[in-house]
């Protein structure tokens, strides 16, 4: 596990946390988009100065340049989730990854009678797709509930809710909002049990940030997730797809850099990843992710991971007993790097607000799970979320001005 002295020498990798600024920050939002290392911007702003041009279009210098970083961030990419270069598309973010899927998977191939599964964890990104595919085809949507108490999944909705008629199985890896870590390689494999045809599409936006992670180990069809949440710029995410599965797919997109041949009534189109890839793409975004990636491997996943599981315990373990404080995080002894809570009879926006006076940045609000609020009878929580760069000693202040709320609000006592 990461020590003392290595997290203190990352920090310093992080603007945020410098002193060119005027600001104290205490950053508990990384489930929403995480800082950005010095290396990361850097090479941002390198490609712009002196790498910039069109990819896989000009015969030129820094056509090629442009060329290289894109096709080399696939492969980066590739080997980091144990990938073929062929099977990695690159897309805005998670929301776009997933879209795609629902247009060229879901209405092409569903119709009435067929079953589509998803937990009530989900990200609205990973839902809103789906009761759109659901009522355009008459597919039925089909939902996987979770305890009230552990907020573990039922074992008898895993077991009963997938059938031979089910052809989609969508489902995060870890929620953004309970910190529910899915067994998602134990449902895939339960899943294709029972269906033959089934299609299994993973949300992995809140998962892959903090674990290593093998598509091939999951055998997952298709994995989705964002650079933002992974030290990445915004704008630049992935789509993996099994390479059979991604060629036997139309494309979405339809313009420049996708096609085979055109004609004046007609076209063909490239095969994977290129059929998804129409128009001018974000290569800055490609650098910025392939630079985050390089960070990340450079630190250990492994490490990561020990770490940000110490410490989401730690605060786990801390707010725990508090009376003034209701917990929704899982009682699972592995979850994701999120508390969320609220403090009695205070609103969530007025605990953030009161919060931000002191420095402390967190999330108020329904965190797009707004059925997975209403299914616990909420309207919004507080969420505190974690990243290597957060220390024990963030979590102490974190903790001491929940206290400084619960007075100032006129709470009773601990």
């Amino acid at each position: 596990m990461l020590s003392k002295e290595q997290i203190q020498s990352i920090r310093q990798d992080f603007p945020y946390l410098s002193k060119e600024w005027d600001r104290d920050i205490v950053y508990l939002d990384s489930a929403a988009t995480t800082q950005k290392p010095r290396q990361v911007l850097e090479a941002v702003e390198g490609y712009y100065k002196f790498e910039n041009a069109n990819p896989h279009r000009g015969a030129h210098y820094l056509g090629q340049k442009a060329t290289e970083v894109y096709e080399d961030g696939r492969q980066v990419v590739a080997d980091f989730i144990g990938a073929k270069a062929n099977e990695v598309v690159f897309t805005n973010n998670t929301t776009q990854s997933i879209n795609t899927l629902a247009y060229v998977l879901g209405l092409n191939t569903l119709k009435e009678g067929d079953e589509i599964v998803i937990t009530i964890l989900e990200h609205h990104s990973n839902l809103i797709p789906w009761q759109f595919v659901a009522e355009k085809t008459k597919a039925k949507l089909k939902y996987i509930y979770i305890d009230k108490e552990t907020k573990a999944l039922k074992e008898e909705d895993l077991e009963n809710q997938i059938t031979e008629k089910t052809k989609i199985l969508a489902m995060t890896q870890s929620s953004n909002t309970t910190g529910t870590l899915v067994d998602v390689k134990k449902m895939i494999k339960k899943a294709r049990e029972k269906s033959k045809d089934i299609k299994t599409i993973i949300d992995g936006a809140q998962y892959i940030p903090h674990h290593k992670l093998n598509v091939k180990d999951l055998d997952c069809d298709f994995y989705a997730f964002s650079g933002h949440k992974m030290l990445a710029p915004m704008g630049i995410g992935v789509l993996y797809g099994k390479e059979e599965a991604l060629n036997n797919l139309p494309p979405f997109f339809y313009g420049g850099e996708m096609i085979e041949y055109v004609y004046e009534d007609r076209a063909t189109f490239l095969k994977a990843p290129m059929r998804f890839e129409a128009g001018t793409q974000n290569v800055g975004g490609v650098k910025g992710l392939t630079e985050a990636i390089k960070y990340l491997d450079s630190i250990g996943m492994e490490e990561i991971a020990a770490y940000e599981e110490s410490l989401t315990q730690y605060a786990y373990d801390k707010v725990k007993d508090l009376d003034f404080l209701d917990l929704y995080t899982t009682r699972e002894d592995k979850k994701g790097s999120v508390i969320t809570f609220n403090l009695k009879e205070i609103h969530p926006h007025d605990v953030a607000s009161i919060l931000d006076t002191y420095g402390l940045a967190i999330r108020s609000g329904h965190h797009c799970t707004q059925p997975l609020h209403r299914y616990l009878g909420l309207n919004a929580s507080c969420r505190a979320s974690f990243a290597f760069y957060n220390t024990q000693e963030e979590v102490d202040r974190f903790i001491a001005h929940l206290d400084d709320v619960r007075r100032m609000m006129g709470l009773g006592s601990k």
